[in-house]
């Protein structure tokens, strides 16, 4: 086997998001591509993880115990009534601050982190974490000079969104997570946005 040959990843058969049978090369397919989104994956739901469990327990790092949930901290309200939110859409996240918001962002925390963490769920993850992740870099609104950002592009929201969409996209999931045996179940089958 020449040098070449050893170092192309071998052809792999799969199915487009359209159902069809499609053979492609594919660089996830070798251990330390597979390893390596593994890592990602791990990383990426541990920081949805960690932000419910800071924001519940108040554990010091960004929620002093005070301001934790289980105290009667308020952890959307407080973000999106708060000076870090800035620029024309203000109005709009002031007025949707309530406790339904606290409650459906912890929920996204908790279920993204969890989801992302086991493997399982990676679409439905990407979609919501992304969405989350967008809504949460246009509340601090970076396109203005002195804004909390160090890039008015790119800035960590916008890279935990691609985070979880390239997870999803690669299933990275089934490498070191129960990704593999999530989509074995019947409901899943049937329902490939939970994939």
């Amino acid at each position: 086997m020449s040098a070449t040959t050893a170092a192309t990843p071998p052809l792999v058969a799969t199915t487009s998001p359209t159902g069809s049978k499609v053979t492609v090369r594919d660089a996830t397919t070798t251990s330390a591509g597979r390893h390596s989104l593994a890592i990602l994956r791990l990383a990426t739901g541990f920081i949805f993880l960690w932000a419910f469990l800071d924001k519940t327990f108040g554990l010091g790092f960004s929620t002093p115990t005070e301001r934790a949930w289980i105290n009667g901290g308020t952890p959307s309200q407080g973000f999106l009534m708060s000076d870090a939110v800035t620029g024309p859409l203000k109005g709009f996240f002031a007025s949707i601050a309530s406790p339904l918001t606290d409650v459906l962002f912890m929920a996204g925390m908790l279920g993204i982190g969890v989801a992302v963490v086991l493997g399982i769920g990676l679409r439905i993850s990407a979609v919501v974490g992304s969405a989350i992740m967008v809504l949460m870099y246009l509340a601090e609104w970076p396109f203005t000079p002195n804004a909390a950002s160090t890039n008015p592009l790119v800035d960590y929201h916008i890279i935990y969104a691609l985070a979880l969409i390239v997870i999803a996209a690669t299933a990275a999931g089934n490498t070191w997570g129960v990704g593999e045996q999530w989509k074995k179940l019947p409901v899943v089958r049937t329902q490939h946005w939970l994939f």
